[in-house]
């Protein structure tokens, strides 16, 4: 094998080799598999070039993007090597040359998008002229447990075998240990050499800021004022945020101006709703540095490679660490000191459990579709009109299964069940939408953490080795350099309020809430908060996440705060060495009413006029969070939201009540969101109690269950208020009213769940025992899933089955609350105890 580093040096132009990469080159090169974790930035492309041209032959790179493939074979090709590529954006006779050239072997590079291998033939014609090493580029897509898992990347451990002895070299930046244990398996990986490392970046400043979703705007037009802030990506949670944005930094920092011609800042938004001509010239001006900012959802990022980014801002929670942590390694590449400033509320994770729910249909819904498959392969679109799904839900349905190794697609995308498909996918999918969850989780701990940002970055991926250096510039290891927020000082005042939380800290950990209500040392929990979050920067406390399990079987997250060894070592009257950020004195709202006054819009400045202003502000923040949520609705859930205020009006004024004593705003969102199927699902919407379960369940479930249906309010309010005898409602085999006859919904939910609000004192001694041995399995069953036990079984549904004692599954499935998943799952059990 040739000397590595002159080929470096001729190829490629660069004097020596980065930190890590010489012995990934010479690993791949000798002949081996490789697994590569390493940062954005850090060099990964080389680490498969490199040892490619030193092989010779021609290298296969399977790559995830168009952009990311463009990218790299417009370098290659600029270095005088010869590369083809193959993906849609390209027309089928340009395709059918880089067939021809990879075949006759004038390539040296061929990139192939994953979808490519669906296409009959084209493994077989990969087969047929060995590539000298196959890459596998962003890795982290072939693993379900990855942050940007694709259906595609998983097979591609099936086609590899045919492609040896070429080896195999898999490389990504965002892998935790799952992941890269996960990548090793499906790709079947042989005695890979494993290169984990160099997380670390150095001259990286990150900065997590708590702020309410209406002041981030504000936030981002300031922070980016500083042209040493700029060139910045700004990362918004959706395109509609990206847009508007994007004509705010427009307006405040400079004009936009047509293409090339460079007037001011300019500023532009990047997603993937514009044409790929807009795209490119969006990508290829920020390289150029004509454009300074540019306003992105996550489809832009991945390929560019701008070494002077300064800023990466983030305006919400990103999905996932390992989103997060790709995103904000585009800046800084060039080894200068750049920062990053993540803005986040508990609002995000409300957005992103609703993208959750989209994106991972129910399972009754993926039962469905899997037992449509047979073993010829049939259009979606006769699929569909036979099962009266959506075309969203239909799709999503699809992909989860593909996932799961349900269904099989062709190249067309006409679709057949998979000839080794388990029995067990259910758990697996279940499994899927946890693991999706708890990364929520984990990214909600990184931003509420109290620790050096980098450091817990790099234990999240497992770099052991250097996970527990301070890096010393982030907001937790030098608050007083934070460009984000400012931090000062604490007042007199502020002084004693620390010094009272560390009292009452010795001896013991405190819950924090307990703590702000046993201490009240001040109405503004965000206030307190940023206390101990003072306290916390100084050393002097600790901050846990706990979490505990109520009566009701649900989990509950909270904090818990406990002195340090410096906490308790603090000699009295010593200085606290705390900084607070500026607005711990006041809570923003209070400060946005200042401001009001201070301007001007108002004379008065009484207390009495002051709380005025306070109220009607928070009000404002409370109708403009509704709106942002509102914002991100689909069309299906428009449709619902406009259809439930209709409802919700008539019935309001046929019981001379205003609205909000029906559904308040913020309950009626929540309902839209979760689109409840049963009552049971209905009474585990936050805010929706039992009395409203009891009152409208029947209608709300009624217009969830098909809110495309014409409607039909006063017909579902008159018959809530005027039930029909039992004998005359019918019901389906899920033990819910049968459809279409929507009508007879109401009676059939009510005289279902009124047998839930029977008092305990009217159950006879078999009665009780059943209900106790009831909840006793439910809460066994709950604890092994590490799920609510409300999701197990609903209340109402457990006191129904007490008093109908059903002997066998057809009368269980008459049970409201006991849809066909629960019968499938826990049917057996509940009989066993019914039965006993």
């Amino acid at each position: 094998m040739p000397d590595l580093l002159p080929l470096l040096r001729s190829t490629f132009g660069h004097p020596a080799f980065r930190a890590n990469q010489e012995a990934v080159c010479q690993a791949a090169t000798d002949g081996r598999d490789v697994l590569l974790v390493m940062p954005t930035g850090a060099g990964k492309s080389l680490c498969y070039q490199l040892p490619a041209l030193a092989r010779g032959g021609t290298a296969l790179v399977v790559s995830p993007l168009i952009a990311l493939m463009d990218d790299q074979a417009h370098k290659l090709t600029a270095a005088g090597l010869r590369v083809a590529r193959i993906h849609s954006g390209l027309s089928r006779d340009d395709s059918r040359q880089a067939c021809r050239d990879y075949l006759n072997g004038t390539l040296q590079f061929l990139f192939i998008a994953p979808e490519r291998m669906r296409v009959p033939g084209f493994p077989e014609m990969l087969a047929r002229r060995k590539p000298s090493l196959v890459a596998i580029d962003e890795a982290h897509c072939i693993s379900a447990w990855g942050h940007d898992f694709r259906p595609d990347y998983r097979t591609l451990g099936d086609f590899l075998p045919a492609l040896r002895p070429a080896p195999v070299i898999a490389l990504t930046a965002t892998a935790t240990p799952t992941v890269q244990r996960d990548i090793a398996t499906q790709l079947h990986l042989q005695q890979p050499s494993l290169f984990i490392h160099g997380f670390r970046r150095e001259n990286l400043a990150i900065e997590v800021l708590e702020l309410s979703k209406p002041q981030r705007t504000e936030f981002a037009v300031d922070f980016l004022r500083d042209p040493a802030r700029r060139p910045a990506i700004v990362y918004a949670p959706s395109r509609k945020a990206a847009e508007e944005l994007a004509g705010e930094l427009t307006r405040a920092l400079g004009k936009k101006t047509s293409p090339g011609l460079a007037s001011g800042t300019r500023v532009h938004a990047y997603h993937a709703g514009l044409d790929p001509g807009t795209r490119e010239r969006v990508q290829r001006e920020f390289l150029a540095g004509s454009i300074e900012v540019v306003v992105a959802t996550i489809a832009f990022g991945m390929g560019i490679d701008k070494a002077n980014v300064r800023t990466v801002l983030h305006i919400a929670l990103p999905a996932s660490v390992e989103a997060f942590y790709q995103e904000i390694g585009r800046a800084g590449r060039d080894g200068l000191p750049s920062r990053t400033v993540l803005l986040w509320s508990y609002a995000d994770r409300k957005t992103h459990e609703f993208f959750l729910e989209r994106d991972y249909p129910i399972l009754t819904d993926l039962n469905r579709v899997a037992a449509s498959l047979t073993e010829n392969f049939e259009s979606p679109g006769n699929l569909m009109p036979r099962l009266k799904m959506a075309p969203d839900t239909f799709a999503r349905a699809v992909e989860k299964l593909a996932a799961q190794g349900v269904a099989q697609l062709d190249v067309a995308g006409n679709l057949r069940r998979a000839a080794a498909a388990g029995s067990n996918w259910q758990a697996g999918y279940t499994q899927q939408v946890d693991f999706r969850r708890s990364q929520i989780d984990r990214m909600m701990a990184f931003a509420q953490g109290q620790q050096c940002r980098m450091s817990a970055l790099i234990r999240h991926f497992g770099d052991t080795s250097d996970a527990h250096r301070p890096c010393g510039h982030c907001d937790f290891c030098a608050p007083a350099s934070a460009m984000a927020q400012t931090l000062a000082e604490p007042s007199a005042g502020q002084d004693s309020h620390l010094r009272a939380i560390l009292r009452a800290l010795d001896g013991q950990s405190r819950a924090t809430g307990k703590l702000f209500t046993d201490l009240a040392l001040t109405k503004d929990r965000k206030i307190f908060d940023s206390y101990l979050d003072g306290l916390a920067r100084a050393g002097l406390i600790a901050l846990s996440s706990e979490n505990f399990t109520n009566p009701e079987g649900s989990v509950i997250p909270y904090r818990k705060a406990s002195l340090t060894h410096e906490g308790r070592e603090l000699a009295p009257g010593a200085p606290l060495g705390v900084l607070l950020s500026a607005s711990s004195g006041a809570s923003s709202t209070k400060k946005s009413v200042q401001k009001l006054i201070a301007n001007g819009t108002t004379a008065q400045s009484t207390p009495d006029e002051e709380a005025k202003l306070l109220k009607r502000e928070a009000q404002k923040k409370r109708i403009a969070s509704r709106e942002e949520l509102a914002a991100t609705f689909t069309a299906e859930q428009q449709l619902l939201s406009n259809r439930l205020k209709e409802w919700r009006k008539e019935e309001a004024a046929s019981n001379g009540r205003p609205a909000f004593f029906v559904l308040t705003d913020a309950l009626l969102l929540e309902v839209v969101f979760a689109r409840p199927q049963s009552l049971s699902q209905l009474g585990a919407v936050k805010g929706m109690g039992q009395a409203k379960v009891d009152l409208y369940g029947a209608a709300i479930i009624a217009l969830c269950r098909d809110a495309s249906a014409p409607a039909r309010f006063g017909d579902i309010a008159g018959k809530l208020r005027h039930p029909r005898p039992q004998s005359e409602v019918s019901t389906a085999d899920d033990g819910y009213p049968a459809e279409p006859d929507r009508q007879q919904a109401p009676t059939a939910f009510r005289r279902e769940h009124s047998h839930g609000a029977t008092s305990a004192d009217t159950l006879t001694p078999s009665q009780q025992a059943l209900e106790d041995s009831l909840r006793a399995w439910r809460k066994s069953e709950s604890e092994r899933m590490g799920l609510p036990q409300f999701f197990v079984l609903g209340t109402s549904a457990l006191r129904s089955i007490v008093l109908a004692r059903p002997r066998t599954l057809a009368e269980l499935a008459r049970i409201a609350g006991v849809g066909p998943d629960k019968l499938d799952r826990f049917g057996a059990a509940i009989l066993a105890l019914t039965n006993a």
